[in-house]
């Protein structure tokens, strides 16, 4: 199916379900992707992305004119990102749980690993996988880059030899690993160019929050300095990459508490830019030189602004040509003369799509949820709303599909992070929601990222206090404007989004008729403990939360914000889900929770999903989470009779 991108203001041509089309199974909406992870090849002549089929998750590559060149069954494998070396070597990033043993204090980490499939020779490998000396096998600390030496193309990646980090040079032909090189123990970054020449180095020494960047190969070469206060610091410092010259890099840096990026020169002197981080969505870079070449904007759903106005108006004509839709970038060639982009709406679930600026065309690759039709979508819109303070804060409202926003009830999903943010486009949750009947609100309180410095900073200190408030303010618009009825309304939420559930009717009363808690944190001291021992105790992670909860003396500043020390205030029914192999927030913070609020004779189910890890990667666990959820609430929130259905069954 072909879009001329010179209709651009003509309907979609990608027919979604004129007819009424049988409500799918709630089931469907938890299905992991049928595809997703594409990744476009440097010339734009091939493509790769993962698929599941009946189940079973596949690797594919083919020509833009849809050639097959490989097929691999991936099995469970856990697919994080896909990477192109050239035309013929595919880096595929994937994360699995690991059991490090008793030992360790936090005994379960999520480690990378990468596989390595050469096109050429149809064979594949894992990086450190038959290197004896590594001690955590076929573990990846780290990936510095890919290069093309002398028509022969090399990766680079951190590996631990006896607790020692040390760079590696990887044929991607053969496997064969050479050591380049070993840095001291407050090592937090290699900086290498297009031709893996190593251009800079980041030390951070946790203890004491000071940092320098090192140029070049020699022991010294100090080219910038500073420190992150133990009271201040929420970010860690980090090298991302070459800036827009050659000679030019970018340090995130996040002391004096506002996060910046900075683009500076590698030969010392004043810093050349600044910017304020918060509001940055991902550094985009050459496929070739490496270069910064733009950035997208987490504000504008994600679309890039480029630097290069020639490169800048082939991006406008591929977003031209979707004029009623969500766009979205997810991968470019050399020259962005092809591109692959993503669309979503009120009647698109999710469908890619390869863009050629020459041909002036767009074919459809395929659909992320091939089952949900258009009249199975429910409309979303930014609301704009007022906390008490008079912070203008903002959310995403969803609407049951072929409803008018009127005495609705009401299903609140706070995001995760908390320093992350909810935007318009299609979203499995929520959306599983609204097809039985619920308007969804999913605020954006304060604390979360990507409106600005000020926005995120107003966040600290108020877990469970305004970043709370600020949920149900929003909830109180709704109502307000005769949208959603006050007396029908849930909260459910993944993270600390699950933490906000449960706070909902622990710290909070007489809002929410029933909670559901993926994976959120309940007991604030044991989270912090927990982090301390995966991390150590001024590690910029530890001080990251101490400064977002708001501990300032001891871990007991949070027992009033805890919810599993409230547990018996709870006026509402709980759910809880959590993976077996979370390593974010451990599952003892939902048994701990679920032990509390028995203990104090309130309801609550306590649902343990098998070798499930934090963001239920794995088809049969996110199934199992999204039909308990939705089963959870219509139990206690009914949806109005004409949207009650057995198919959520």
């Amino acid at each position: 199916m072909v879009r001329s991108l010179l209709a651009f203001g003509f309907a979609m041509l990608l027919a979604r379900g004129a007819l009424a089309s049988p409500l799918p199974p709630v089931e469907d909406y938890g299905k992991l992707p049928a595809m997703s992870t594409l990744s476009l090849s440097p010339s734009g002549q091939r493509y790769a992305f993962v698929a599941e089929v009946g189940g079973v998750r596949r690797l594919y590559v083919a020509t833009t004119a849809n050639q097959p060149i490989e097929s691999d069954t991936l099995g469970s494998l856990k697919v994080d990102n896909i990477e192109w070396a050239g035309e013929d070597h595919l880096l595929i990033h994937i994360s699995k749980t690991v059991d490090l043993g008793m030992e360790f204090l936090v005994s379960k980490q999520e480690l990378e690993e990468v596989i390595v499939v050469d096109l050429k020779q149809h064979r594949s490998f894992s990086v450190f996988g038959d290197r004896k000396e590594i001690e955590i096998s076929r573990t990846v600390i780290g990936t510095y880059g890919t290069a093309e030496i002398n028509g022969h193309w090399y990766g680079y990646f951190g590996g631990l030899e006896y607790d020692q980090l040390n760079l590696y040079k990887v044929d991607l032909d053969t496997g064969d690993t050479r050591f380049t090189r070993s840095e001291e123990s407050d090592l937090a970054g290699w900086l290498l160019d297009a031709k893996g020449e190593l251009a800079a180095r980041l030390r951070l020494h946790s203890k004491t929050g000071q940092w320098r960047v090192l140029a070049g190969k020699t022991v010294g070469g100090e080219i910038a300095s500073g420190s992150i206060s133990a009271q201040s610091v929420t970010e860690d410092v980090s090298l991302d990459g070459l800036g827009r010259t050659p000679d030019s890099y970018l340090l995130y840096v996040g002391d004096a508490e506002h996060g910046q990026l900075r683009e500076a020169s590698l030969s010392g002197g004043p810093v050349v830019a600044t910017f304020d981080g918060s509001t940055f969505g991902h550094v985009m870079r050459d496929r070739t030189t490496k270069l910064w070449i733009g950035t997208t904007s987490p504000e504008d759903g994600g679309r890039p602004k480029l630097f290069s106005p020639e490169r800048q108006a082939k991006l406008d004509a591929a977003f031209k040509a979707f004029p009623n839709e969500i766009t979205h970038l997810i991968s470019y060639d050399a020259d962005f003369n092809r591109m692959i982009v993503k669309t979503e709406g009120p009647d698109d679930s999710g469908t890619y799509w390869i863009v050629d600026i020459a041909k002036r065309s767009a074919n459809v690759l395929g659909e992320e949820y091939p089952t949900i039709r258009a009249d199975h979508i429910g409309a979303s819109q930014r609301i704009d709303y007022k906390a008490g303070d008079g912070m203008v804060l903002n959310g995403i409202l969803t609407l049951p599909p072929d409803r008018k926003a009127t005495n609705l009830p009401l299903v609140v999903i706070p995001h995760g992070g908390p320093e992350d943010h909810d935007i318009l486009g299609f979203d499995y949750w929520p959306q599983a929601f609204a097809s039985r009947g619920y308007a969804v609100f999913q605020p954006n309180f304060r604390g979360s990222d990507g409106f600005g410095t000020s926005y995120r900073d107003a966040g600290f200190g108020e877990w469970g206090r305004k970043m709370q408030t600020d949920v149900s303010y929003g909830v109180a618009e709704l109502v307000r404007e005769g949208k959603v009825d006050p007396k029908r309304i849930c909260i459910a939420g993944w993270s600390y989004g699950g933490y906000a559930a449960l706070a909902g009717v622990t710290v909070q009363h007489g809002i929410y008729r029933c909670a559901v808690s993926m994976a959120g944190p309940s007991d604030l001291p044991g989270m912090l403990a927990y982090e301390r021992d995966s991390t150590g105790q001024t590690s910029t992670t530890t001080r990251y939360w101490r400064k977002f909860m708001g501990v300032t003396t001891g871990w007991s500043q949070t027992r009033d914000i805890s919810p599993a020390a409230l547990a018996d205030k709870a006026d509402a029914p709980i759910l809880l889900v959590h993976g077996q192999d979370d390593t974010v927030v451990p599952p003892e913070q939902s048994e701990t929770m679920a032990k509390a609020l028995r203990t104090a004779g309130k309801s609550v189910e306590l649902i343990t999903l098998p070798g499930a890890d934090h963001w239920l990667l794995e088809e049969p666990s996110r199934v199992a989470m999204l039909k308990a959820s939705v089963e959870f609430v219509m139990k206690h929130n009914p949806p109005d009779p004409a949207s009650t259905v057995t198919a959520a069954k």
